[in-house]
């Protein structure tokens, strides 16, 4: 018992002290509605083609403040041109044409447009530049959107598409960008 004491006195002193501070709990910051935090560290995405085209590539996905980026490399496209690359609604490659992917990912009911401009599509992105070889390099930060997390702007589970053309960012509803030619699901890999 007598070694039991000093542990008894030193526990109840514990307990003493921190009852005898106020308890404030830090008030919750409220997200924007329909946009949670990110909740995945990597997303990848595997392009495959499209529409008896040649696409395809790899890409990466990382959350960022205010966004995602997107880095890597899509090849088979038409050399020296651009082609429009798009986040789409459905995270679903599997018609020979990519339809099934549906249009772009647009949370917010906006008309088509230029990222960076107001309005557009949360999954509005500047067209893609190939180079000499068909061959582009993909470095995008898409803003307002997540990754993971379920809310209304999260973009994993969707799909990334290629198109044929350039975006001329005006046309409505996508663009007037051609063909869908290459697919791919942004699948959590952490």
């Amino acid at each position: 018992m007598r070694c039991l004491k000093p542990f008894l006195l030193l526990a109840t002193l514990s307990v003493a002290a921190c009852s005898s501070a106020p308890s404030v709990a830090p008030k919750p910051v409220a997200a924007p509605r329909g946009s949670l935090p990110s909740t995945a560290q990597r997303a990848e995405a595997n392009l495959a083609p499209a529409s008896a085209s040649l696409v395809s590539g790899r890409l990466a996905l990382v959350p960022e403040a205010g966004g995602v980026h997107i880095t890597g490399v899509i090849g088979g496209l038409q050399p020296r041109q651009q082609a429009a690359f798009h986040v789409h609604e459905n995270g679903d490659c599997s018609a020979v044409d990519a339809s099934s992917a549906g249009g772009h990912f647009n949370p917010a009911a906006m008309p088509h447009g230029r990222a960076g401009t107001s309005p557009h599509h949360a999954g509005d992105m500047d067209n893609l530049q190939a180079d000499a070889a068909g061959v582009a390099t993909v470095d995008v930060h898409l803003r307002g959107v997540t990754l993971g997390g379920g809310g209304g702007q999260d973009v994993a589970g969707r799909a990334l598409v290629v198109h044929a053309g350039a975006d001329d960012y005006h046309s409505q509803p996508a663009g007037n960008a051609g063909a869908r030619v290459a697919c791919g699901v942004i699948h959590v890999v952490r």
